[in-house]
């Protein structure tokens, strides 16, 4: 039997490795699994690149026979319904796993509540809500997603102590430091999109892309709004579209200014 510490120390370790994928799972969450036999850690995985495999079956995979009896930890309730793939709920009950902790229940109507039911016909014993805050902070673009059909937005912000954000006139401006930089870029590799407006992608005429050694594959999809096309062919944006895509939303020929209608 573990303990309330062993569990969250466990969920704890789910919810870091469904970090890996985080922005990289299209319409899918990227969920972590973890699975623990014994005390110890037998296997663990992330929703794959591009959504799938889930976790969960990867998991069951890399450990297999082993999974017997073991518990698993995962961030988000185990999918019951079938697409692609077949259940994760009744992976888990095949491969004989004896508990299920559960960070954050799905939302999704395909699912809410009926991963939880498999499991419990099938004798396994199923505890949810274990860092329930934790593991919402790191699903939030799924979720809002789901509830508020709408994307999650986050707001980068740079500020001066006297509560600017630049010098007019002079372009980019550096204001905040390397250390508040790299978490910039570490944040950017976490998610699908970045947007800005033309007036800031013309004066500070940025690259948007995750410049982080290893990681530059990761940069998002950068989108501009740019209501009459005033994006310089020569920006870095447009110099990059070909390796990294750019979307410009502009408004139709007959909305804009001095036009018809």
């Amino acid at each position: 039997m573990t303990s309330r510490a062993d569990d969250e120390k466990f969920m704890a370790r789910a919810i870091e490795v469904s970090l890996r994928h985080q922005g990289q799972t299209l319409t899918n969450p990227s969920v972590g699994c973890v699975l623990v036999k014994d005390g110890k850690i037998i296997a663990e995985a992330v929703t794959a690149i591009g959504g799938r495999p889930h976790a969960e079956r990867q998991a069951l995979e890399i450990a297999g026979e082993a999974a017997r009896g073991a518990t698993a930890y995962v961030t988000l309730e185990p999918c019951s319904h079938w697409g692609k793939t077949p259940p994760c709920a009744n992976a888990l009950v095949e491969y004989g796993v004896a508990r299920v902790v559960v960070a954050v229940d799905d939302p999704d109507e395909r699912v809410s509540g009926r991963g939880y039911t498999i499991l419990r016909d099938a004798g396994i014993v199923v505890e949810t809500g274990l860092l329930r805050a934790e593991g919402k902070r790191a699903l939030a673009g799924y979720l809002t997603r789901q509830v508020k059909k709408r994307p999650h937005v986050i707001l980068k912000l740079a500020v001066s102590a006297d509560g600017m954000i630049g010098r007019e006139g002079e372009g980019q401006v550096a204001i905040t430091g390397p250390e508040s930089r790299h978490a910039v870029h570490e944040l950017r590799a976490r998610c699908d999109c970045i947007l800005v407006g033309i007036r800031t992608a013309i004066a500070d005429d940025p690259e948007l892309t995750v410049r982080i050694a290893g990681m530059e594959q990761r940069s998002p999809v950068r989108i501009v709004l740019d209501r009459q096309f005033e994006l310089p062919l020569t920006s870095k944006l447009v110099r990059s579209a070909r390796e990294i895509p750019v979307v410009v939303a502009a408004l139709p020929p007959s909305a804009r200014p001095g036009r018809g209608g």
